[in-house]
């Protein structure tokens, strides 16, 4: 059944993308079902692995060191993938992990090259959801891992870790990464209520595995979806925090504009560009925003490390945005920030709900 699951949470996501591309866009955000939906998924595949280590070591008598490690790894991606509470709780993190994280959060991921995550989770997929059940299914490769301790995924269980491996490697859509974080959590949380259930002091038949599974995946369904809302609903009751992310933002706005007034009147940026500004600064060497009116605002007790690499009130990153159609004309370029709710509402051409932000140059035809 978990097989199954997974297969159809992969052909609702495929379905909303094609039909309904701003709600696709919406819930592949931080903050949205799907994060949130992966940190449970991870956080109760940790929970059973360590119950099933438990019933192993009274068992067995052995360190069940295998089931107890793949609990360690299940709690540090579930961490990682909410960046450890930073966007709930406001926190700053760390100036390291503003300087050589790129998404400037604190998690450990996001300083590693792109290529060596990519490589890291198809590894993990491959490794450990496909070609550990198929040695399983021999003999001797199978008594040869029970001796080291080793326990491999159920064999029914290797479709959904190879549907995921091959969305992984083709990417269809964009942040489909998002999406396969979340396969990879449910299809751990399978392996992991597997693993707690055969070690079960009673017997359980085939109905009792198919309504724990269901169970497990309609909690990690509900509860993201309820973090999620939860996450929405989050706003910061000091207007004299968003007075400041305003006061910022105009500076912001100003110091490109001064920039695209040095380069005869051309905006500074090119179509299709989205990022963090520190970002910005650090790939295109735009050292002219270190040194103006937005780094000019210490003096007025905007702190140093805020200033340095970017950072809103809320300590999330600010954002500069080139929007662009060659079809119609229009431009937009603007400056933001997630604002109280620390998540992007934002679209593609508007500053809209909560975010705060100022418009640089736009053109409508």
């Amino acid at each position: 059944m978990g097989m199954v699951l997974v297969l159809v949470v992969i052909g609702i996501v495929a379905w909303i993308e094609k039909y309904h591309s701003s709600t696709y866009l919406r819930i592949v955000q931080e903050d949205e079902i799907l994060e949130w939906g992966t940190m449970w998924a991870f956080l109760g595949a940790m929970a059973f692995f360590v119950f099933a280590a438990h019933r192993s070591r009274k068992t067995d008598g052995r360190f069940p060191w295998f089931l107890l490690g793949l609990g360690v790894f299940c709690l540090a991606v579930a961490g990682e993938e909410i960046s450890w509470g930073q966007r709930v709780l406001g926190y700053r993190p760390p100036s390291y992990f503003l300087e050589h994280n790129f998404q400037q959060e604190l998690n450990l991921h996001n300083i590693f090259a792109k290529d060596l995550r990519k490589l890291t989770v198809g590894l993990i997929l491959l490794g450990y959801g496909i070609l550990l059940p198929i040695l399983a299914l021999f003999a001797g490769p199978r008594r040869l891992l029970s001796r080291v301790g080793i326990e491999a995924p159920s064999w029914a269980l290797i479709p959904a870790f190879a549907v995921s491996l091959q969305l992984y490697e083709s990417y269809p859509w964009n942040f489909t990464g998002e999406v396969v974080e979340l396969t990879m959590g449910l299809c751990f949380l399978f392996v992991a209520l597997q693993a707690y259930t055969d070690r079960s002091a009673v017997p359980r038949g085939r109905g009792f595995r198919l309504a724990a599974t269901g169970t497990a995946f309609l909690l990690v369904i509900l509860l993201g979806w309820a973090n999620a809302a939860i996450s929405s609903g989050q706003r910061s009751g000091s207007p004299e925090v968003a007075e400041a992310a305003t006061a910022e933002i105009e500076a912001l706005r100003r110091d490109f504009q001064a920039m695209a007034d040095a380069n005869h009147g051309r905006v500074v940026t090119k179509c299709g560009l989205h990022k963090r500004i520190y970002s910005y600064v650090e790939k295109y060497g735009k050292d002219e925003l270190r040194s103006g009116t937005f780094a000019s605002l210490t003096a007025q007790g905007l702190p140093e490390d805020r200033a340095t690499f970017f950072i809103d009130p809320w300590n999330s990153p600010y954002w500069i945005r080139h929007r662009c159609s060659k079809r119609s004309g229009k431009i937009r370029v603007f400056v933001y920030s997630f604002g109280p709710n620390r998540r992007r509402d934002s679209d593609r051409w508007n500053i809209i709900e909560d975010d705060v932000g100022a418009m640089i140059y736009q053109r409508s035809d």
